[in-house]
């Protein structure tokens, strides 16, 4: 068996798609050496990573090609198809004779790829493990596609948990025009599939999820649980003509990228699940965007702030940020960058259910006044006189639970709420 591994050859501006180099990779090696194809996976890196495109996707073709013609037809498929015009795409290909469903992944190579997905690798770690265990592999440019390509050769035995994606691919001629999608059917579609099919539209903001805006190949790709559902919805899906398709395996909403930690050890480029307290009333600045203090403590007792901020285009989870108040517990998950914490989602796990106010008087109703420093309240007209403040009961607009960014502001790799597995109530976002 051969694991073929792709990354990098995509370009912000000029287009192209890796996952599109990998169905053709895939394609040539069926015609050319009558290979099975096993599956081909597409694996989202840490999407925090400074030189990624939009999704930082590796991918990863199960292939039972001997390794020798494999390398060289995709090594060929890759010089044709990535866009190294632009200097910013640097294309890494690895091959590594191995049988993933044996279990044969060297333990340094698992741990590449958990790496690739949480943290922050550099080319010369990838370059030593290839050179260690003798993989063939190419590049372009710097070749820090290598990264990710050798990350994908792992990803199969590290990962526990997997989706699916069903891509379909635009005739070329259609590349870099604007797409001619049904917007009723793709609706239509999703409310067939779902909840086995998620993120396909945003029906609160009324877009297309499944239709990307870039200049690349991709018409759509349809994501969920069950791999026929999501073959379905695409073929529910009125457009112009699919020039073909592929079911891709895919770590793509699991939050493999979350790991745990504390707000004191935090670093930025990671993404994290958090437990705090709100320290700060949640404040919406110029753009829309809504930040606050979330406090822990520390090893040492002492309290630790953290600034979370509730973006924009995270659009309507903006309103749950803002019903916040100072004293809420909450579980807040997402990227940390610039020392700010990126909200995802959040699970409110206690909320301050009174506030102090000054008291009123219980014989004439009328709120009380100040005594002065330390002297209390009193009633400026009968008289009476209260110590302290009085606990008055709040009408909250959160209930517990877990609260999410919407369908058209998720990250690949984020896990949607419907799919389950939550240690509280959910509220998914449709």
């Amino acid at each position: 068996m051969t694991i073929v591994g792709i990354d990098d050859t995509d370009s912000r501006e000029r287009g192209m798609c890796t996952t599109f180099v990998a169905a053709e990779i895939a394609d040539h090696l069926r015609k050319r050496c009558s290979s099975i194809v096993s599956r081909i996976l597409l694996v989202r890196l840490n999407p925090a990573v400074e030189y990624k495109t939009r999704g930082n996707a590796a991918l990863a073709i199960h292939t039972d090609c001997d390794p020798e013609l494999a390398f060289a037809i995709a090594r060929e498929r890759l010089e044709d198809l990535a866009e190294t015009a632009d200097d910013r795409t640097n294309p890494g290909l690895v091959v590594a004779d191995l049988d993933p469903d044996e279990r044969e992944t060297p333990t340094d190579v698992d741990r590449f790829a958990h790496s690739a997905i949480r943290d922050h690798l550099e080319i010369a770690d990838a370059v030593a493990l290839l050179e260690r265990h003798e993989y063939r592999s190419w590049h372009a440019g710097d070749g820090r596609g290598r990264i990710g390509a050798l990350a994908a050769i792992g990803a199969w035995e590290v990962l526990e948990e997997w989706t699916y994606e069903y891509i379909s691919y635009r005739e070329t001629d259609r590349w870099g025009t604007p797409r001619e999608v049904e917007r009723e059917s793709v609706f239509a579609a999703a409310d067939w599939g779902y909840p086995d099919v998620w993120d396909t539209v945003d029906r609160g903001e009324g877009e297309t999820v499944c239709v990307p805006h870039t200049p690349g190949p991709i018409l759509h790709g349809i994501r969920g649980d069950d791999p026929e559902a999501v073959q379905s919805v695409a073929e529910r899906t009125e457009s112009e003509p699919v020039a073909e398709s592929q079911l891709f395996v895919t770590n793509q909403g699991t939050d493999g990228h979350l790991q745990s930690g504390g707000i004191g050890t935090v670093e930025d480029g990671r993404a994290y699940q958090l437990e705090g307290r709100i320290a700060t009333e949640p404040e919406t600045r110029r753009g829309g965007h809504v930040f606050l203090g979330l406090d822990a403590p520390t090893a040492d007792g002492a309290p630790r702030r953290l600034t979370c901020a509730a973006f924009e285009p995270t659009k309507r989870f903006r309103d749950h940020v803002r019903s916040l108040r100072i004293g809420d517990r909450i579980t807040a998950c997402g990227e940390v960058s610039d020392g700010t914490l990126k909200l995802e989602k959040i699970a409110v796990r206690d909320l301050v259910r009174t506030e102090r106010v000054t008291p009123t008087c219980p014989d004439c109703g009328r709120t009380m006044e100040s005594a002065g420093r330390t002297q209390g309240y009193r009633c400026r007209d009968c008289g009476t006189s209260r110590n302290e403040k009085a606990d008055q009961r709040l009408e909250r607009d959160l209930e517990p639970g877990w609260y999410e960014v919407p369908p058209c502001a998720r990250r690949h790799i984020s896990k949607p709420l419907v799919r389950g597995g939550f240690d509280a109530p959910t509220h998914p976002e449709r």
